[in-house]
Formats: structure tokens, C-alpha cells, sequence
């Protein structure tokens, strides 16, 4: 293949396995995960929206977070079952380069929403008589619209900015999905540029994010520590645990993957599978069975279907 313009590239996605039998295996249980990962999130989505005791900053949050984990989902899963089943593992250059748009989109979107998350436990925490003043609807609506622009406008500069290579082939993604740095290592022009915006963004995302989330759990432990009522301690430390877990298994691969060099290697995608498959599945069940406000919410939405079906 000569180079060329990116319109007229095809990408083959050398996948998870080319053993039939592990692919039919590999079939279920992703189709399993995603289905849990749809009707996880929508159940937490459809509960926090229900239930008039979630409505909060904490939970006007955490829905954002539950429609975008079911949207960033759909961006990876379905291509990857549908490969899975195919012979030919053939990707046009429009949808390769439109999964790498959305994926870095959501990555950025959600790194914005984790982040926002994590200053309202710190106003929840260390300032409970002025957070309904300082967490106040405007203010929140706006850092949601915020994080979903940052998202856009992250995701606009790294797709234009790839869109400007060219591709010479043979054109073989070493990963089940179209993402950035796989893609970068087929460039037969120079990546400096892409390569640059992408750390950049990482580095830049990555140090925000990281400076706001340790000056939020220093000041939320160190008033932790301070409450002399051991159930007050129980209640922080088992709320903001969960978000301490959806950080560490969101971030920890996520940056480790898109900072580093890309090689191609399974480890690479072990932890693509993390952030993007892993991770929309865990984050509802987090919030839920360690969360005993939405466990009760659930149950009293439950009870009220109920209700209206007899």
C-alpha cells in the first residue's frame, strides 16, 4: 500500500486470539460482561434518577458517571464481539479513527468526573454546613458541562492531529480495539506531533487530576481522623473508599497505558481491557453494595414498581 491519505486506509485488528474455540469462549463471556455493564449502569442511572433521596451532588455526579461507563462500553465491546465471530478483522479507516475519538473522549470526560467527584466529597466532608451552599445546582451543572468539554475538546485536537498521518501498512492493530498508541506505531510519517499532544494531554489531565485528588483525601482523612464518633469515620471512609477504588482501577491503567511507549505487548492489553471493559463493570457494583443509601433507594424503587404492577 502506497501512502496515502488516512481516508483510504484499512486496519486489521489482530485481536485477543485466533484459536475458534477460545474466541467462542471469549464470545460469551464478553458478551456476558457487557450486558451486565448495560443494565448495571442503567439500573444505577435509572435509581439515582428515581428516588428522590439521591438527589444530591454526590449522586447528580455518580449518574454522569453511570451513563458515560455504559456509553464507553458500547464504544469498545460490540466491535470486539463482532471480531470475535468474524474471519476477517478488517476496520475502515473512518470507524478506527472514530473509536479512537470516542475512546479518548471518555477517557478524558471521565477523568474530569472522578476528579469533580472527589472535590465534592472534600466539600461534603470537610465543610458539611456550607456544602448545600457551596455545592449548589448551577455550580454543579456546570462542572459536569465542564468535564463533558474538556472531553470534546481533548478528543477534536488528538483525532485532528492523527488524522494528519499517513499509513503505508501493513496496517495490523496489535490490540482488540482502535486506540492511539497501537495505531501511532503504523504511522509511516513522523508521529512526533501526535505522540506530543497525547503525552501532553496525559500529562497535563493526568497532573490535574492527580493534584486534585491527593489535596481532596489528605484534607478528607486528616478530618476523618479528627471526628471522635467511630460510625461518622465508618460512613467517609466507606464512601469515599469506593471512589479510592474507581480512581485506582480507572487511572492506574489507563495512565500506565497511555504514557508509556506502545509495544504491542499483552500486557498492553491487559490493561486496555481494564479501563475499558473492566472498569464500566466494576464501578456500579462499588457504588452499590458498598454504598447502603443506594441499596435502600434501590430496594424502595423496587417496592414501588411493585406496587404499581399489582
Amino acid at each position: 500500500m502506497e501512502v496515502g491519505n488516512i481516508t483510504t486506509v484499512t486496519f486489521v485488528l489482530l485481536g485477543l486470539s485466533n484459536n475458534p474455540q477460545i474466541q467462542a469462549l471469549l464470545f460469551v463471556l464478553f458478551l456476558g460482561i457487557y450486558l451486565l455493564t448495560i443494565l448495571g449502569n442503567l439500573a444505577m442511572l435509572l435509581v439515582t434518577r428515581a428516588d428522590s433521596h439521591l438527589h444530591t451532588p454526590m449522586y447528580f455526579f455518580l449518574s454522569h458517571l453511570s451513563f458515560l461507563d455504559a456509553f464507553y462500553s458500547s464504544i469498545i465491546v460490540p466491535k470486539l464481539l463482532e471480531n470475535l465471530l468474524s474471519k476477517w478483522k478488517t476496520v475502515s479507516s473512518v470507524e478506527c479513527f472514530t473509536q479512537i475519538s470516542l475512546v479518548i473522549f471518555s477517557g478524558a470526560t471521565e477523568t474530569c468526573l472522578l476528579s469533580v467527584m472527589a472535590y465534592d466529597r472534600f466539600q461534603a466532608v470537610c465543610h458539611p454546613l456550607l456544602y448545600v451552599v457551596a455545592m449548589n445546582k448551577k455550580l454543579c451543572t456546570g462542572l459536569v458541562v465542564a468535564s463533558w468539554a474538556i472531553g470534546v475538546g481533548t478528543s477534536l485536537v488528538n483525532s485532528i492531529l492523527l488524522a494528519q498521518q499517513h499509513f503505508c501498512g501493513p496496517n495490523l492493530v496489535r490490540s482488540f480495539a482502535c486506540e492511539l498508541p497501537p495505531v501511532l506505531l503504523l504511522t509511516c510519517s513522523d508521529p512526533y506531533v501526535s505522540v506530543a499532544s497525547n503525552l501532553t494531554t496525559m500529562a497535563v489531565l493526568g497532573l490535574g487530576a492527580f493534584v486534585l485528588l491527593l489535596g481532596s483525601y489528605t484534607r478528607i482523612i486528616m478530618t476523618a481522623l479528627g471526628i471522635n464518633s467511630a460510625t461518622g469515620r465508618r460512613k467517609i471512609f466507606s464512601t469515599c473508599s469506593s471512589h479510592l477504588l474507581v480512581i485506582t482501577n480507572f487511572y492506574g491503567s489507563g495512565v500506565i497505558r497511555y504514557m508509556t511507549p506502545a509495544s504491542g505487548s499483552a500486557l498492553e492489553q491487559v490493561l486496555s481491557m481494564q479501563y475499558s471493559v473492566v472498569t464500566p463493570l466494576l464501578n456500579p457494583l462499588i457504588y452499590s453494595l458498598k454504598n447502603q443509601e443506594v441499596k435502600t433507594a434501590l430496594r424502595r424503587v423496587l417496592a414501588r414498581k411493585l406496587r404499581l404492577t399489582l
